[in-house]
Formats: C-alpha cells, sequence, structure tokens
C-alpha cells in the first residue's frame, strides 16, 4: 500500500530566510522544533546564528504559512513555513 510522504516531519517548522536575513543566517533555510511561540523560535535562531541575524530578527516581518504573524507568543503549529522578511528599502 502506498502512502504519500508529508513535505513535513511532525514537529519540525521551516524557517525561510529572505534578503538580508539570508545573508545573517548564512543559508536560505533550515528546520527548528514545533511546539514553541514565534518569539522562542527567534530566541533560538539568534543563539544558534549570532548578533547579526539577532538584530535582523527585532525588525523583521513573518509570515506564518503565508500569513503576516503579529503575535509572538502565538504557538506555531508542527509543519508550519516560516519567512523571515527583514525591512526593505526602495519604494
Amino acid at each position: 500500500m502506498h502512502r504519500d510522504v508529508p513535505d513535513h516531519p511532525t514537529g519540525l517548522l521551516t524557517v525561510r530566510y529572505f534578503a538580508g536575513a539570508r545573508a545573517a543566517a548564512g543559508t536560505a533555510e533550515e528546520t527548528a522544533p514545533a511546539g514553541r511561540s514565534l518569539g522562542e523560535l527567534t530566541g533560538d535562531l539568534a543563539e544558534r546564528h549570532g548578533a547579526r541575524l539577532a538584530a535582523v530578527l527585532t525588525v523583521a516581518s513573518f509570515l506564518v504559512d503565508g500569513v503576516t504573524c503579529h503575535d509572538r507568543q502565538a504557538p506555531l503549529p508542527a509543519g508550519a513555513t516560516i519567512d523571515v522578511l527583514p525591512p526593505f528599502a526602495g519604494g
């Protein structure tokens, strides 16, 4: 019997970095454990990647599965994709 394999393993988040966040993290994408809030996740990411990413994360916007997330205390669902969007210059 063939079963489809989910894109995201249970219990993980996919974190995607864009523009300056990608440069600061040194990667375009990574996984992180689920079951935490956005605030906890960003704290872990800052600790993992250092001061440069920490500075970006303080001013970045975040999308959770394509929807803007303003509540840094809301739990992140397993399998979610978190997009880290630093402020963009230009107009």
